[in-house]
């Protein structure tokens, strides 16, 4: 991802140079945003979360975003997978803009390009695992491969669970689920918010190594939105936020070094 930081902001130790968003690379961005803005709220409540933002993520990389309580991560993550609309600005999904997209042309996008793995897991209670896993495809009317699937199910250890509805599964066993769920359709891109936050130390740890295993091996974009350093150590960077701006960016993150830097965001400091 390359990201141009806030005014002013240094780096943190250690941290790569930032490139600037305009930068040439060598592979096309899964995604690319170019000024977004976002406002809630009118006059004295009105709440500016995103700031001008420009940033590009690097097509199968993993990458998480992260920042202070309130600091526009959230909704960044939601305008970059068109869950929500920026006031100002575009967002680019590979060769296709989504700002502006109608409504049903949105929904295909989602659909059909981009895969979730939320924190609370989102499975129906009354489907198997395999059901729950080929949902979207039936939803959108196509018929899963078989062979796909069956890799995916084996590389995340649920082959023998696809029978099990979810109370019969533990919460790790439910994420790698959604996890599953979000690669069937081999997505431009996989977001997930907040996924290990249900989770205990050792599981998340778990899913946080099928999502490597999955930029790594299967070539999967991934961005997460974590309020974790340890989490955020699992990614192969960590582009950070504050007061809607992007505040600069840390290549082959550490969790020590995460946390030095999200504590000097929060205390107002350059890092």
């Amino acid at each position: 991802m390359n990201a141009s930081p806030a005014p002013g902001a240094s780096h943190a130790a250690g941290a790569h140079h930032l490139a600037s968003a305009s930068s040439p690379t060598t592979t096309p961005p899964a995604v690319a945003a170019r000024g977004l803005t976002k406002t809630y709220g009118r006059g004295d409540t009105a709440v500016h979360a995103l700031r001008g933002v420009d940033v590009d993520v690097e097509a199968g990389r993993f990458t998480a975003i992260m920042g202070p309580s309130g600091s526009g991560k959230s909704t960044l993550m939601h305008c970059l997978a068109g869950l929500d609309t920026p006031d100002a600005g575009t967002v680019t999904l590979g060769d296709t803009v989504i700002t502006g997209l109608s409504d049903a042309d949105l929904t295909r996008v989602r659909r059909d390009r981009v895969g979730f793995v939320f924190q609370a897991f989102n499975l129906v209670p009354t489907l198997t695992a395999e059901q729950n896993i080929v949902l979207p495809l039936e939803l959108a009317g196509r018929s899963p491969d078989r062979a796909w699937l069956e890799e995916i199910v084996g590389a995340l250890g649920l082959s023998d669970r696809l029978t099990h509805r979810p109370h019969e599964l533990s919460g790790g066993q439910q994420q790698r689920v959604a996890v599953a769920r979000a690669l069937l359709t081999r997505p431009d891109v996989v977001f997930g918010d907040e996924p290990t936050g249900n989770l205990d130390t050792a599981t998340g740890a778990e899913v946080l190594a099928l999502l490597r295993r999955a930029t790594r091996e299967m070539g999967q974009t991934v961005i997460m939105v974590t309020h974790d350093p340890v989490a955020a150590a699992s990614a192969d960077r960590v582009v950070l936020l504050a007061d809607g701006a992007l505040a600069g960016e840390l290549h082959a993150p550490t969790a020590e070094r995460v946390a030095e830097a999200l504590t000097a965001l929060q205390q107002g400091r350059a890092i």
